[in-house]
């Protein structure tokens, strides 16, 4: 399915997608280790960033704590400041073709996107990702995704979940659910990434689920319930 590429808020790249059937509620998902693992891919492509510009990326690090912007790992692994704009382009080229074919679904992905059409509501991907990349992972998998909005983190991600009207977000990272908490969302973590249950509920998430296996059950229990932006429980729309 095609899709056209615009900016969002002047900063973030969104990808949308046409959508056809019923409009009803819209559920959001993170993508790095909440619908996808890149881990394997993303330490080779790291460790040819740290080999082509000679400083001391380590690519198994940043593959164990994905969730944070490029440029804020780039510059904890002390990367100077001018560099770095040049060496978050040079990671966004050599992207595809080393980490897209080395990237899996996670458990249950697939069927939690669809479980979130079979209720007849929309998908929307809020990642912290250059969006075209993310948007070739998508592809990759042959997944159909209504929405897919690249480069937020945190609470920057409460501009997209608003914006799409996005009741529910699933994701991996604490950050994740204080994008959730911003947009008055209901916040759902998975242990599938680098932060375990402790730390999500800690955040404010209102359930964490093992993984999205547990989702479509989980989805249609609270289906009929309905939850108001402010992530309490209220007449479904």
């Amino acid at each position: 399915m095609g899709c056209s590429v615009n900016r969002l808020d002047g900063s973030s790249l969104a990808v949308e997608r046409s959508y056809r059937g019923p409009v009803g509620t819209c559920v959001g998902f993170d993508l790095d280790m909440t619908l996808i693992d890149p881990r394997p891919g993303m330490v080779e492509a790291m460790n040819a960033l740290a080999d082509e510009s000679g400083f001391p990326f380590d690519g198994e690090h940043f593959a164990a704590n994905l969730g944070p912007p490029l440029d804020h790992v780039l510059r904890d692994f002390g990367a100077p400041v001018e560099r770095i704009p040049a060496l978050v382009a040079r990671f966004r080229q050599i992207y595809p073709e080393i980490v897209i074919p080395r990237t899996v679904a996670l458990p249950g992905a697939a069927e939690a996107l669809e479980a979130v059409r079979r209720v007849g509501a929309r998908s929307l991907v809020v990642t912290g990702k250059y969006a075209r990349n993310a948007d070739l992972h998508v592809q990759a998998l042959g997944w159909t995704v209504d929405t897919l909005v690249g480069e937020l983190w945190s609470t920057e991600k409460a501009a997209a979940l608003t914006r799409h009207d996005a009741h529910v977000f699933v994701g991996d990272h604490v950050g994740d659910v204080r994008g959730a908490l911003a947009a008055g969302a209901v916040a759902v973590g998975v242990t599938t990434g680098p932060c375990d249950r402790a730390q999500l509920l800690d955040a404010g998430a209102h359930v964490v689920l093992d993984s999205l296996t547990e989702f479509p059950a989980w989805l249609a229990e609270h289906r009929d319930v309905g939850f108001r932006r402010d992530g309490a429980r209220g007449p479904a729309r």
